[in-house]
């Protein structure tokens, strides 16, 4: 990965210089674990912290801690806790109880365990001023290698710039064993770069968005790799997996690469934190990010392809003069080839079915009147023009707005 950045021209075709936040080592093999101690060795660090919950200990920490036993390496655990409801959840709490944790002489953190784990660590690694190393124990989502930390602060999910690990290490005879929801949630997570990507597109026309075509091809490249091989990452092949893991690490790269979560992170993505956080509020069990990102950009691609595409048509006949309308107006045709780059709901359907992922609300606990709450709503959580932002704020005149029910 290093080698292939550092060979590209600086700056960046965008404008951007690209190649000096990559991690420095990302290892997605069999018996990737083995490979930690020489890193450790390299680096001279022999005093380490390493976070997991009780699920993640059982399945790669303890292992960790034994491939330590007997070296120059100084261990400590920390196990991160439940909430009330059994969540292990990236907020104020578990933040707290893992900077407490970080004793002046640690050196580096390890994050062992899936996008939670990695958000806690991501940001208190990062405030205490210290590296921290990825163990994912789940191809359950593409957050491992980004910058961004999805933190619920006084019950609302914001996503704070951090750091990214310095190392990754992905063992595929573990990650391959994942229960088959979290294969699925990683699979519906890159599916949502359908339609992410071509918010990315639109926010960087109407709202001057920093924009890469580089960081643009990666994603989607990543995205393609996954879909082409999703009958393998259906029945958990180790190769498909190691495709699956690798598109997860490539789209966390995109937002390393270009600072934001643009390429990664579009209406589908706010759709699923405004659930996340009414869960919350609600006093309702966690759903996988990516199972909610799996529903989400099925009812945004419906969306896009329905009631935004019939408003591009007929945008002309809208009164007034706004600067934004008249933009899209006369951006409509390209605008509206974005749009058609994204399958229809049916097709997302049909491929979150192959994974054995949900695939309705209902499926996830989520009721239509969120879901039609969200779609007026969730917009407002990220300063970002996407097409459902662009529909709220320029063209909704009523509270009404009609997503798909099936």
């Amino acid at each position: 990965m290093l080698e292939e950045v550092n060979a590209w021209p600086i700056p960046c075709e965008c404008g951007q210089n690209h190649n000096d936040v990559l991690v420095e080592k990302l290892v997605i093999n069999e018996g990737a674990l083995e490979e930690i101690l020489p890193f450790l060795e390299q680096k001279s660090m022999s005093k380490i912290l390493i976070a997991v919950d009780a699920n993640t200990y059982e399945v790669a920490g303890q292992f960790v801690v034994k491939l330590l036993e007997d070296t120059n390496v100084t261990t400590k655990l920390c196990f991160l806790d439940p909430n009330e409801l059994n969540d292990v959840v990236a907020d104020e709490a578990a933040i707290v109880q893992l900077l407490l944790s970080v004793d002046r002489d640690i050196e580096v953190v390890l994050a062992v365990g899936s996008g939670t784990i990695h958000d806690i660590v991501r940001i208190v690694s990062y405030k205490m001023g210290k590296p921290f190393i990825s163990i994912p124990t789940a191809p359950s989502v593409d957050g491992f290698n980004s910058i961004g930390a999805p933190l619920v602060v006084k019950g609302v999910k914001t996503t704070y710039k951090a750091q990214a690990p310095i190392a990754v290490f992905a063992d595929l005879d573990i990650i391959a064993k994942a229960p088959k929801e979290l294969i699925a949630a990683g699979f519906g997570d890159m599916l949502g770069k359908y339609t992410s990507l071509v918010d990315w597109q639109f926010s960087h026309l109407i709202g001057g968005d920093s924009f890469c075509p580089v960081v643009f091809q990666i994603t989607k490249d990543a995205l393609d790799a996954c879909v082409t091989n999703v009958d393998g990452i259906a029945v958990a092949n180790k190769s498909a997996i190691k495709i699956l893991m690798h598109g997860l690490i490539d789209s966390g790269k995109a937002m390393l690469l270009i600072g934001q979560s643009y390429p990664a992170s579009g209406a589908e993505h706010h759709l699923s934190h405004y659930w996340e956080m009414n869960f919350l509020q609600t006093k309702r069990r966690q759903v996988l990010h990516g199972a909610k990102v799996a529903v989400s950009c099925q009812l945004v691609a419906d969306f896009y392809h329905t009631v935004v595409k019939n408003i591009l048509l007929t945008i002309e006949n809208l009164p007034g003069e706004d600067d934004v309308i008249k933009k899209v107006s006369e951006n409509q045709k390209e605008i509206l080839e974005w749009i058609e780059s994204i399958p229809d709901a049916s097709q997302l359907k049909e491929l979150i079915q192959k994974v054995g992922g949900a695939t309705v609300p209902e499926d996830l606990g989520i009721e239509q009147d969120l879901v039609k709450e969200s779609f007026r709503n969730a917009h407002l959580l990220r300063e970002r023009v996407t097409l459902l932002y662009f529909y709220n704020e320029y063209i909704r005149t009523n509270d009404e707005i009609n997503v798909i029910q099936e």
